[in-house]
């Protein structure tokens, strides 16, 4: 039985440092968003979180030399399955179909705690539904005026040296997608007894903290933290922001260039179209108030 810890939620909420830091613990694989591996890593052969390329990194190759699928298939049947028009069918059966490659990847990643920051909630169905996995949600929210922002910035895939930069959608659609895939993983798992919401401005106040609760829930020995700041060694993490390169000591800090950055008009577009949640997950409607401790995001910093 392989244990999956899914990271759910919304693009830019902070799931790669939170994932790095997991990974830091014995027993646990930092696996990245590996809905994105057949695409960036067997396909177009993008580095790995260790710094080597997907098909040099020793733990993946001997990984794919268990999984015998065609990949462009794969992404093929991803695509077509995880498009949001098919959401409302795949809510009302709470279960998706998974194409064989996929049931072969988690098998080969043995019976560590695998963190799998994919985010999508129709990818974590897929991911539910196969055999021998044990799932448990970790639901990671950030306010998301911060998250439109972040969003905003020019960020390229794989960090300085990379000609593909990442997708940057208009503050309306990051917050439109903000809306639907936070409202979909709390009504997906809420209930499940397997689920836990964590703020990532929590995450900030209190890094040592939150990372101890969510590796009780995850049932994995805690990580070290000397103040607000853990150290990083490499992970394999397969795919995310160009950060989960990011090693050695990281200081987990306040971020609130948002606060200042994000234009009168975006904030009240944002603020609008996401209210349903904001006030049930506690983030402030004003921006004066969101710049307080408990509405910032964070920034890592450290070598």
């Amino acid at each position: 039985m392989t244990r999956v810890l899914f990271v759910a939620g919304s693009g830019r909420s902070g799931s790669t440092l939170v994932t790095n830091v997991l990974g830091q613990a014995d027993g646990v694989f930092a696996a990245g968003e590996l809905r994105y591996l057949w695409q960036r890593g067997a396909m177009e052969d993008r580095p790995c979180g260790c710094g080597q390329s997907f098909t040099e990194c020793p733990v993946w190759t001997q990984v794919m030399k268990e999984v015998d699928t065609d990949p462009p298939a794969v992404v093929d049947t991803l695509r077509r399955r995880l498009r949001m028009r098919r959401l409302p069918a795949m809510l009302w059966r709470r279960r998706a179909k998974a194409h064989p490659g996929i049931a072969a990847l988690y098998a080969a990643l043995g019976s560590e705690v695998v963190v799998d920051s994919s985010k999508l909630p129709p990818y974590g169905l897929l991911v539910d539904g196969l055999p021998g996995v044990d799932m448990r949600v970790l639901h990671l929210v950030r306010d998301p005026r911060a998250a439109a922002f972040s969003w905003r910035r020019r960020k390229r895939l794989d960090g300085p040296d990379d000609v593909t930069f990442m997708s940057r959608p208009p503050v309306a659609k990051a917050a439109l997608l903000w809306l639907v895939w936070n409202a979909t993983t709390a009504l997906l798992w809420r209930r499940s007894g397997r689920y836990m919401r964590v703020r990532y401005e929590d995450f900030v106040a209190d890094p040592a903290g939150v990372t101890r609760r969510i590796a009780d829930f995850a049932g994995v020995p805690g990580v070290t933290f000397d103040g607000n700041t853990v150290h990083l060694a490499p992970t394999h993490a397969v795919a995310g922001n160009p950060s989960r390169h990011r090693t050695g000591d990281v200081a987990v800090v306040p971020d609130d260039e948002w606060v200042r950055g994000l234009s009168r008009s975006a904030f009240a577009l944002v603020t609008a179209i996401t209210a349903p949640l904001l006030w049930r997950w506690r983030y402030p409607l004003r921006r004066a108030a969101a710049g307080s401790p408990a509405g910032v995001g964070t920034r890592a910093t450290g070598g």
